[in-house]
């Protein structure tokens, strides 16, 4: 047992880890998740509140150094993260680390970006930074991550272990970027710690404050990195220590283990999952089964009743209270709400099965969808709860007007490593989200910049056409 602490295991984690010794499987994978999260954040661009995060961060002025998407200037590298990660994770389409059920590459991304284009980085750095700073963050969730409950214990205090694992990890990400060593590593997850944040409950009962939470540790994890450069420090037992990270979080439940056991030999972030639809995680199975009615020859009308069943964990998410479920007023309400999924699934969705446009505030409204969400009980299913949070499956049980009863079951989760996108949907998607508002020879260059990231000599153009995204352009009512 080693008598450094966990953060000093990190920090020399992070030092040690040139990008030669990266496994070319965590390279690839870095990779896919930068085209992944810059069309996600171009496709959210014109949302009001990515509006509302732009002109935040606009007036807060300062030396411009990074690119935001929908910028048309140049921002503090802290500010443009906050936009870039706001934008990665309102649209819920960010990718997912299960069992810790965190969403690492909508703060990691965003702050390698800005902090790279700050630096004057190369492509190496920045792949190297990303792989450093989503392995923390998945590491820091999965200790967190409850063995005998099947859930994670930050879910379980309503925190957004999203944001609050994120702003430490992208801390890692801006320090490593700076040339910061394994003692500024240990300083930034001290001076981090103190600013990470995030609270859940709008994924009950609405509010659009969720959307910030990727932005915001974004901001913090910039600024810690900051700070340390400057001169601040933060205590080297910041994360098991009495007065610690999971003290202050987990009332110190936590596995110190899954933060440092097989450091730079087991990695993660290969398997994180992607998401190929724009909603809660929770949701997806759920569009899976109904789609799956669908391609049987189920039709709306044909339909007398249909019960969800789900892992026991996720009910509070996406059926409680259920009467709000059933009848979202909100595209983004629509996104946490198994009915609304059926729906989707049932009626057809767009894209890889669902789109960005099956989520705008019209639809949530719509009377064949209302009706549809009206005939959906969502319960919690025991298999579905034993398989939980490694998968997020769901059971869907039709009881149809002629009698009949269909099941269709989906026991795991597409975009995973057991259901894996395929290198074309992902491209699709991609095409997808950034052709939304960026021009054809635009998108195909971000695709190949991605594509070939450690060979970049200059991130700023990579970045260059995100700030000419129009702000006022929007291609549905999604709000």
């Amino acid at each position: 047992m080693s008598d450094a602490t966990l953060a000093q295991q990190l920090g020399a984690f992070a030092e040690a880890t040139t990008f030669d010794a990266l496994p070319e499987a965590v390279v690839d994978s870095v990779r896919k998740r930068v085209l992944d999260t810059v069309g996600i954040a171009v496709a959210a661009a014109p949302l009001e509140t990515s509006r509302a995060a732009r002109a935040w961060a606009r007036s807060q002025g300062g030396h411009a150094a990074a690119s935001a998407v929908g910028v048309p200037e140049g921002l503090p590298a802290g500010l443009a993260a906050f936009v870039n990660g706001v934008l990665a994770h309102s649209l819920d389409y960010d990718d997912t680390h299960l069992p810790s059920v965190l969403h690492p590459s909508a703060t990691v991304v965003p702050v390698a970006l800005a902090a790279a284009e700050r630096a004057g980085a190369g492509g190496q750095e920045l792949v190297r930074a990303i792989a450093l700073g989503l392995e923390t963050c998945v590491r820091l969730g999965m200790a967190g991550y409850d063995e005998a409950a099947k859930n994670s214990t930050f879910f379980e205090h309503g925190q957004h272990a999203t944001s609050i694992c994120g702003a430490m990890g992208g801390a890692v990400a801006a320090t490593v970027l700076a040339g910061g060593k394994a003692d500024a590593v240990v300083d930034s997850l001290g001076v981090a710690a103190s600013m990470a944040s995030g609270i859940i409950e709008a994924n009950r009962t609405g509010g659009t404050v969720k959307r910030l939470h990727c932005g915001w540790a974004a901001h913090a994890a910039v600024s810690a990195a900051e700070l340390v450069s400057f001169g601040l420090t933060g205590p080297p037992t910041v994360l098991e220590g009495r007065f610690g990270f999971y003290q202050a979080w987990l009332h110190g439940r936590f596995d110190a283990a899954a933060v440092v056991d097989g450091l730079g030999e087991t990695w993660a972030v290969p398997d994180i999952f992607f998401k190929p639809y724009p909603a809660n995680h929770f949701t997806h199975a759920a569009v899976d089964a109904a789609g799956r009615l669908r391609a049987r020859g189920v039709l709306p009308e044909d339909v007398e009743r249909l019960v969800l069943g789900v892992p026991a964990p996720n009910l509070r998410t996406i059926g409680e209270p259920i009467e709000v479920k059933r009848t979202p007023e909100t595209g983004y309400m629509a996104q946490f709400s198994g009915p609304y999924a059926v729906a989707v699934g049932l009626l057809g969705g767009a894209g890889l099965g669902a789109g960005v446009e099956d989520y705008t505030d019209e639809l949530a409204r719509d009377p064949q969808r209302r009706a549809l969400m009206a005939k959906v009980d969502v319960v919690p299913d025991q298999r579905c709860t034993d398989i939980f949070p490694t998968q997020f499956p769901a059971v869907l049980t039709a009881h149809l007007v002629d009698g009949r009863e269909l099941v269709e079951e989906v026991l795991t989760t597409r975009g995973g490593p057991q259901r894996p996108l395929s290198f074309e949907e992902l491209a699709a998607k991609f095409r997808a989200n950034a052709g939304r508002t960026l021009a054809d020879d635009q998108v195909d260059a971000l695709a190949e910049a991605c594509a070939a990231l450690e060979t970049c000599t200059d991130i700023g153009a990579v970045l260059a056409p995100l700030t000419s995204v129009d702000p006022m352009t929007t291609t549905d009512s999604t709000k």
